[in-house]
């Protein structure tokens, strides 16, 4: 492919036509981190924060963004979502965070997984932001996709 999907020629934003795409099961992962202060990790792997399971509402709010990708970023196309998985690990200096998303559908899912991971990560911010003003977003990526005429991907 030599030109960008997403703009005609004359640079216009468009939504690219997918209706002649085969319909095919699809998975894509994605991944980020949320730095955050040994004491976030402390209470994170003890007692919790202060607003409650930070872990639990970062979970269910990854969920709800892969749901709401298309609300969010103009030119996706809204698909049906089949699943959607978020996995949430205290590591010693941060929270990681992966999000898989599937669907059986004409367009990929990537964009959806990094929504979740996104989502889910701004949550975790804001649950320990009374306890960690510096908590940083970082290195959320496309880890893997397959389906679809490209097929398979990894990092």
């Amino acid at each position: 492919m030599d030109r960008l999907t997403h703009v005609d020629e004359a640079g216009a934003a468009r939504m690219v036509d997918v209706s002649a795409k085969e319909v095919t099961a699809r998975t894509a992962v994605a991944s980020g981190r949320v730095l955050v202060s040994p004491e976030v990790v402390a209470l994170l792997r003890g007692e919790g924060v202060p607003k409650g399971d930070a872990l639990a509402v970062a979970r269910i709010a990854g969920i709800m963004g892969a749901k709401q990708t298309p609300s969010l970023v103009p030119l996706c196309h809204p698909l049906q979502v089949s699943s959607v998985t978020v996995d949430l690990e205290v590591a010693d200096d941060a929270v990681e965070i992966v999000a898989t998303v599937s669907t059986n559908d004409r367009t990929g899912v990537e964009m959806e997984a990094l929504t979740s991971v996104s989502v889910a990560a701004l949550t975790v911010v804001d649950m320990v932001k009374a306890v960690d003003k510096g908590a940083t977003i970082t290195d959320v990526r496309v880890e893997s996709k397959t389906g679809g005429k490209s097929g398979e991907w990894r990092r």
